[in-house]
């Protein structure tokens, strides 16, 4: 077979060699990436001019590639974007047959294409109208035909950009930021458009459209590569799924990653990450200088009518305001002062990026460069002025961001940071989180910034902040890395030993607050002891509840709600109780409440269950919280099997969220109640105190919940049959197999009850399925603490036996493998 390199167009043109041709050089594995799109190109372009030329084209003709077709770019299943080009003066019916001869082949191969038939005049006019086609153009190169009319059609094209510059830019920043706003920012997605999310290949060819205009120019550092390395991803998905599409989906990585000789799709990922960072940064850069120039240029007539049309070459300098020692800003930047010696002044990087977040300024780029060139090594540990300008930067809050993504795009954090770099583009694939590794630990000081008024030592909180999920980038466990990580760091920064203690105690348990009030029942004295024992201190628990907070807004809007916030400040109220000495309150001492004795009482008399649907008075339902704190929902009815399944049933066909469910028996004292059979010493009622929310709409009547109980209990209500039909209604969704669930027993240490963390995939019913796994079983549920983030589950039980006792260490861990295989 002819090496496609080398065909010419007086080879066969017919769409079966061609199609044989780019199967072979599309198998070849010794050139993938730009010689293999180039290669591809070439290849095309010999067949296109073949089907021109057999055609037998009329005088002032042409065939154009445009677009990334036009740049010699083609990906394995990318569009062909033509434009027949035509003077005008051929017959009409012969430009139409000439575009069949050539359009039709290409369709029969089932290769999309982007066409058009257009005069120079028409191709101006159109672009003139439409940006995408000027985008288009600005990348013409002729396959066939009449080169000189391309040429000349070429050359005014780029002319009416540079022209129409200061009216097309602004289009242009507008198009990026709406495309930005639909398909979000490439290295934050788990799925990510490679093409349409920011940073992605658009971005890199409005770049190259900027540059073209001659305002203003990209930062050419890596750019290149980046695009490189996004077009490689792309060749890769296209050979991996046979289909024409940008987005990684996640079923796709693990073999795009072997295509491309990557270890695995984290190492994949990553890699996008960074190329998209490396975009979106000089994406940044380039919009703010275009911004610059065009604002120049507004206020030049401006001048020019104050100085009566006279030359303004002289006018003084910009203006330079001092920010700190060797910082100022000019032109809406932070950039260093003349008399700035870097080289001498190792603080330097850290004070101007402090000055320029806390005055809310973009760090000039070249300042960056500048810094990162020629700023020399800081002591170890730090000189305490440079530590307390990293804390100035990380209070500044939001304007934190994008100075630090500037020091990052130079290297400096990690020069600051060593550990950094483990953590920088990783991938964290539970959809609850928002970002990356290291864009999180940046957002969780952002929102710390907004709660240092609430702790006694700010700068602990903030570089605790910035260190919490530090050991995500080592094996095992993350808190326990970071704990040994965030000791050598808090050490390098210049933190005496009692600090750098307390930092390392706030990132071994930054989770447990928040852990511990959705897993774990607050009222059992051991739950608090344990936590006060791990926190040690009341400045340390203040210091850890601010970094719960900031931790969960920082992950994404399901990790934090007012239900959470709630539990939490429940949790740390008790805790500072033991901090101060106040003794814990006893359980089994506590007396049912007024309404849960009516309840009982009312229960006990008509035999029957009985339920209350309310708020508490101290916790009203906020109309605009996303995820309200939920509603109290007690239930009363004589003890007997199958309660707990059967309410969990019922709340869940009424679509009810369960938070917690807390299980009692409360006895009534002789003679207060007599039940429908009479009898005489104390009565027995058991007495569920729920906190639900709705799912969506408004909550259950009490009534509709009340008889469905009724019949869910006396056995004509089948709940499972009745999940069953819901869960089927659903259409099943393409995407990564859930794991299977795991139970565990937890070393809770409770003396009330034995513990059990369920951990599976959220689904309508889970814990009515929990529920009658544990009826068969022959245990008695004490409580039960729910916590869903995302589509996991972490549901807590406190169990014992009938009796009330606490199971031995091999009955629980029989429990456990029996509720584990229940639920698979």
């Amino acid at each position: 077979m002819t090496n496609p390199d080398t065909r010419t167009q007086t080879d066969d043109p017919g769409p079966g060699r061609y199609a044989a041709a780019r199967q072979l050089l599309l198998s070849e594995k010794e050139r993938p990436g730009p010689p293999r799109r180039a290669a591809l190109a070439r290849l095309t372009d010999d067949w296109l001019t073949g089907l021109f030329a057999a055609a037998a084209p009329p005088p002032g003709t042409a065939l154009v590639a445009v677009g990334g077709y036009g740049r010699g770019e083609l990906s394995p299943r990318s569009d062909l974007d033509l434009l027949l080009l035509h003077d005008g003066t051929a017959d009409k019916a012969a430009v139409a047959a000439l575009a069949d001869r050539v359009w039709y082949p290409v369709w029969d191969l089932g290769i999309a294409l982007d066409h058009s038939v257009r005069t120079p005049a028409e191709a101006r006019a159109t672009a003139a109208g439409d940006l995408k086609v000027h985008l288009g153009l600005l990348d013409a190169r002729p396959l066939a035909g009449d080169t000189a009319l391309v040429t000349a059609l070429r050359t005014t094209v780029l002319a009416d950009w540079r022209d129409q510059a200061t009216r097309r830019l602004p289009e242009l920043a507008t198009l990026c930021r709406e495309r930005a706003e639909r398909s979000g920012e490439l290295r934050f997605l788990l799925e990510p458009d490679l093409k349409e999310a920011r940073g992605g290949l658009r971005d890199a060819q409005a770049l190259r459209a900027v540059a073209a205009s001659w305002l203003a120019d990209a930062p050419r550092d890596g750019l290149d590569a980046a695009r490189r390395r996004l077009l490689d991803a792309r060749d890769a998905l296209h050979l991996a799924t046979g289909r024409a599409t940008d987005r990684l989906a996640l079923q796709e990585q693990d073999a795009v990653a072997r295509t491309l000789g990557l270890l695995d799709a984290d190492t994949l990922l990553r890699e996008v990450y960074e190329a998209a960072g490396t975009i979106a940064y000089a994406s940044d850069v380039t919009w703010r200088a275009v911004g610059r120039v065009l604002k120049a240029r507004t206020a030049r007539p401006r001048l020019r009518a104050v100085f009566g049309g006279r030359s303004t070459a002289g006018k003084p300098p910009a203006e330079r305001t001092p920010l700190a020692e060797g910082v100022v800003e000019m032109d809406g930047e932070a950039v260093l002062a003349r008399t700035a010696r870097p080289e001498r002044d190792p603080v330097l990087p850290l004070r101007a990026a402090a000055a320029a977040a806390q005055s809310g300024l973009p760090l000039s780029p070249h300042a960056v460069r500048h810094l990162a060139a020629t700023a020399g090594p800081l002591p170890v540990p730090w000189p305490a002025e440079a530590r307390e300008e990293l804390v100035t930067l990380l209070g500044a809050g939001p304007p934190a961001v994008p100075v630090w993504e500037a020091l990052e795009a130079e290297g400096l954090v990690t020069r600051l940071l060593p550990d950094w770099d483990r953590v920088r583009h990783r991938p964290q694939r539970n959809p609850v989180h928002t970002w990356t590794v290291d864009r999180h630990l940046v957002e969780t000081a952002v929102r710390a910034a907004s709660l240092t008024r609430r702790v006694g030592r700010p700068d602990l909180l903030l570089v605790a902040a910035l260190l919490h999920d530090i050991g995500k980038g080592w094996p095992g466990d993350h808190s326990v890395a970071g704990e040994t990580i965030a000791r050598d760091l808090a050490a390098r920064i210049g933190f005496d030993r009692t600090d750098t203690a307390t930092l390392a105690t706030l990132v071994r348990h930054h989770l447990l607050l928040i852990d511990t009030a959705t897993r774990r029942d607050l009222d059992d004295p051991a739950t608090v002891r344990s936590v006060a024992t791990a926190v040690g201190t009341y400045g340390t628990l203040e210091l850890l509840h601010a970094l719960t907070e900031a931790d969960a807004l920082a992950t994404g809007p399901a990790a934090w709600s007012a239900w959470r916030a709630l539990l939490v400040d429940d949790l740390v109220k008790r805790v500072a109780g033991v901090l101060a000495g106040e003794p814990l309150p006893d359980p089994e001492a506590a007396a049912p409440s007024a309404a849960q004795e009516r309840l009982a009482v009312e229960a006990l008399r008509t035999g029957e269950p009985v339920l209350a649907l309310h708020t508490r008075e101290d916790e009203p339902l906020d109309p605009d919280e996303p995820e309200p704190v939920g509603v109290e929902l007690v239930i009363a009815l004589p003890d007997r099997p199958g309660v707990l399944p059967a309410v969990a049933g019922v709340l869940a066909l009424h679509r009810l969220t369960v938070r917690a469910a807390d299980l009692r028996a409360v006895r009534l004292p002789d003679g207060l109640a007599t039940g429908p059979g009479g009898g005489a010493g104390e009565d027995s009622v058991l007495v569920l105190d729920w906190r639900v929310a709705a799912e969506y709409g408004s909550l259950p009547q009490a009534h509709r919940l009340r008889a469905d109980l009724v019949r869910a209990l006396d056995g004509t209500l089948d709940i499972a049959a009745r999940l069953a039909e819901r869960e089927a209604a659903y259409p099943r969704r393409r995407g990564v197999q859930a794991p299977p669930p795991r139970v565990t027993v937890a070393a809770a240490g409770s003396r009330l009850a034995t513990v059990l963390e369920v951990r599976a995939q959220d689904a309508p019913g889970l814990l009515h399925r929990i529920g009658r796994a544990l009826e068969g079983a022959a245990v008695r549920v004490r409580s039960a603490h729910v916590s869903t983030l995302g589509a996991n589950a972490v549901d807590t039980l406190y169990v014992t036996r009938p009796d009330g006792t606490l199971l031995t260490d091999g009955e629980a861990a029989d429990l456990a493998r029996a509720l584990e295989k229940a639920l698979r």
